[in-house]
């Protein structure tokens, strides 16, 4: 990936939290967190990954509410960031976050076992 492609991806990711806290500040985006932006070398398209703090009806939410909020939120962002071509959005969930989370509950399981021992 181009030093150029990074940056979009960083700057993307930085300014749609910023969109989500200013303006969707309610108990939806709260559980939100944007994890990774994955933006195509032409600018044409970007995949914006978020997770969710919460259970599979949480989850389900956040799909419906970017569903909902996905057009004006890239219109937000898009008057913020000025590029040659502004990508359209596609939301996906990552559940990087949630299985990371398992990790670490095994892993607290693993050092409690071992220090009774």
């Amino acid at each position: 990936m181009s030093k150029r492609i990074s940056r979009v991806n960083e700057l993307l990711q930085r300014e749609i939290g910023e969109q989500l806290r200013r303006y969707y500040g309610g108990v939806q985006s709260v559980k939100i967190t944007i994890s990774d932006v994955d933006t195509s070398p032409d600018l044409r398209q970007c995949k914006i990954f978020y997770a969710v703090i919460g259970d599979e009806k949480d989850i389900k939410e956040a799909q419906a509410f970017f569903k909902r909020v996905g057009k004006e939120l890239r219109q937000r962002v898009m008057a913020r960031v000025k590029l040659k071509y502004f990508p359209r959005f596609d939301f996906m969930y990552d559940p990087s976050m949630e299985r990371g989370a398992g990790i670490l509950d095994l892993l607290d399981q693993l050092d409690n076992e071992n220090g009774k021992s």
